[in-house]
């Protein structure tokens, strides 16, 4: 009998482990790299009415017999207006030889560990081994999961917090505190976070930079998350021309991630770009070469990291009995 697994993001969060998911990510970014995923650049709907956009996103491991599409919203405005996520994803695992819905699950809880595990990933390949303090700009759910994968492989000793709004990056430095026994402080000021930061990780909507170049000292790597779209930028354009620049994918960096703005200027081409993750993560680039040298991140987030955690979870979820299994074609 044919049935389709149904997955609640309380059981999808029952059977996560971000350890896990780092090597899900790792083995997603290899593969990409080796050429042996079929994934179309993501594909936007904007609703500019609302602010908002939904991308689609599909994607086919050719050496893991894994294929599947996430839908997934990006609206800055819900928490305020609505008290509902600004991410919210929905997941379609479809088994490559009959193309059945073997699985639809949340995707919302996979989107925000999938994407913490990339910073994480990066993380372990490009920052100092020496390092210890890490600087968030932005204090969401996106900012909570680069913490939860930064702190599986950094040994952080305290957490610089930025966000817009006061009260809210104290209550998030004091949940770090509460919750993972790190020193962890709200500042004032973006300029504070970044100024003393070994690892830096930024997750806001920004559409003009808001890290400056003299801000950022030699031997700082940077996880650029914020920008998933076409004129959004987090950091000065000086910066990236003067850093070791890494992305996840040429075609979703150039087209909606940090490097859009200062490819569209003509300051950044392809050739200036140091490498994909999946080529470091494969060893066939090295990662970080020197103490002195700034890197900088660029994850755009690929189907891939999705549709790979995704299928694992779901492995776990069979194998455990967690889950509604319901049949279609009934």
């Amino acid at each position: 009998m044919f049935e389709t697994l149904l997955l609640k993001e309380s059981e999808i969060k029952e059977l996560s482990d971000m350890k896990e998911i780092i090597g899900y990510v790792e083995t997603a970014y290899s593969y990409h790299a080796h050429r042996k995923v079929q994934m179309p650049a993501k594909k936007y709907l904007f609703f500019k009415k609302y602010e908002g956009d939904l991308r689609i996103m599909p994607c086919f491991i050719r050496g893991l017999d894994q294929a599947g599409v996430k839908n997934v919203n990006v609206h800055p405005n819900n928490s305020r207006k609505f008290n509902l996520p600004t991410v919210m994803g929905l997941i379609e695992l479809v088994d490559p030889e009959t193309g059945f819905p073997v699985a639809v699950m949340d995707g919302t809880w996979i989107t925000n560990m999938r994407t913490g595990a990339a910073g994480g990933v990066a993380t372990k390949y490009l920052a100092r081994a020496d390092s210890e303090i890490l600087g968030l700009v932005g204090a969401g759910m996106q900012a909570f999961t680069q913490l939860m994968a930064i702190k599986e492989v950094m040994d952080i000793k305290e957490v610089k917090v930025s966000c817009r709004t006061c009260t809210h990056r104290a209550n998030f430095a004091k949940m770090i505190t509460d919750n993972f026994g790190i020193n962890a402080k709200a500042v004032d000021t973006i300029k504070e976070a970044i100024i003393g930061s070994d690892v830096i990780s930024t997750t806001t909507p920004a559409r003009v930079p808001v890290i400056k170049r003299k801000w950022v000292a030699n031997g700082t790597h940077i996880n650029a998350m914020g920008a998933d779209a076409p004129g959004k930028q987090e950091l000065e354009s000086h910066l990236l021309e003067k850093a070791k620049v890494v992305i996840d994918c040429w075609d979703q960096a150039s087209h909606s991630g940090e490097i859009n703005i200062p490819v569209h200027e003509g300051l950044i081409r392809k050739s200036d770009v140091y490498a994909k993750i999946g080529d470091i993560v494969n060893g066939d680039k090295p990662g970080r070469e020197s103490d002195e040298e700034i890197t900088v991140f660029d994850s755009t987030g690929l189907a891939v990291q999705d549709i790979v955690t995704a299928w694992n979870i779901y492995q776990k979820a069979m194998k455990n009995g967690v889950g509604q299994k319901i049949n279609f074609l009934e």
